[in-house]
């Protein structure tokens, strides 16, 4: 087993921009507002569990429904696509609602495990080394689970101008990750 520098921090950068904790702080206040508390360690340990085990099983899962894993790249560079479009623009294309039981639904899956992220894990496997996926969720998650943590002090530092900020470089990024992902599967 070796690791990577390059690919650790590909992947990293990778799932930073497609989680997108940063940009989702305004949601998780939101939630909070709504729920009174958000239980950050278990959101954080839910998401991160989520996110290895669909590295590990998401392409048997796929075999088992007749799907490859190219097919799988591209569509889901489709959803990045329309993730970073929303990050860019400033749309609503997803909607999610918010149940009482904010720290695991919404917030650990769908918002920070949720089909993008589970679609980037599976186009990464195309590409790098398994070890150093792991390493870029953990990595990503620690930093997840301080945003968490600190929600009400990041949104005082970063001002709501610098959060929009934020979100907008990185649905830039994600433009870019998802034109990638979508050339390398289909061999343009």
């Amino acid at each position: 087993m070796t690791f990577n520098l390059s690919q650790i921090l590909s992947t990293t950068m990778v799932l930073f921009a497609i989680i997108d904790i940063l940009g989702a702080i305004p949601v998780v206040i939101e939630l909070r507002r709504k729920a009174g508390h958000i239980e950050s360690e278990k959101a954080s340990l839910v998401a991160t569990g989520l996110m290895i085990l669909f590295l590990f099983v998401g392409e048997s899962l796929l075999k088992v429904i007749g799907l490859d894993v190219e097919s799988f790249a591209i569509a889901g560079s489709f959803v990045i696509f329309f993730i970073a479009m929303e990050m860019v623009l400033g749309l609503t294309i997803f909607k999610e609602e918010a149940p009482e039981t904010v720290s695991i639904v919404p917030l650990a899956f769908p918002l920070i495990a949720g089909a993008g992220t589970m679609t980037t894990l599976l186009s990464l496997k195309t590409e790098y080394h398994t070890q150093n996926i792991l390493v870029g969720i953990i990595l990503n998650m620690l930093f997840v689970y301080f945003v968490l943590k600190n929600t009400n002090r990041l949104e005082k530092l970063f001002g709501k101008s610098g959060l929009n900020i934020l979100r907008k470089a990185f649905g830039v990024i994600l433009l870019a990750i998802a034109i990638k992902l979508f050339r390398n599967n289909t061999g343009l």
